[in-house]
């Protein structure tokens, strides 16, 4: 029987009111602090993507890192700036239970942003 566990995330643009549409995400597997890269995805309207990052039956235990390319993604909404204060934003997590569904949501702005583990 194949995990029923997967990830998920939701990128909301906390400046601007909206999802954060179009906005690049890599996810890296961690082994012995090595990153591997498993797969890119790019947000929807929603934002969100339009598949699972980890599908049922992708998910295994261990160490994983999202990163999402905020820095891209606010100069395509004007910030101007040569150098941004967030660029790209590292989300480090476990994954204890290949069973159970993870959403990493991902709040932005220009200046901070936030993170949790959603449902």
């Amino acid at each position: 029987k194949m995990a029923e566990g997967y990830l998920t995330t939701h990128v909301l643009d906390t400046a601007m009111g909206c999802p954060a549409a179009g906005l690049h995400i890599s996810l890296y597997k961690i082994d012995s602090n090595e990153k591997h890269l498993i797969r890119q995805m790019v947000t929807n309207g929603d934002g969100r993507t339009d598949t699972p990052i980890l599908p049922k039956g992708e998910c295994d235990a261990g160490m994983y890192e999202l990163v999402f390319a905020a820095g891209a993604y606010l100069r395509g909404k004007g910030q101007s700036a040569d150098i941004l204060f967030l660029d790209e934003v590292p989300v480090r997590f476990g994954l204890s239970d290949p069973e159970q569904h993870y959403h990493v949501p991902l709040l932005l702005s220009p200046f901070g942003y936030s993170t949790y583990r959603g449902s």
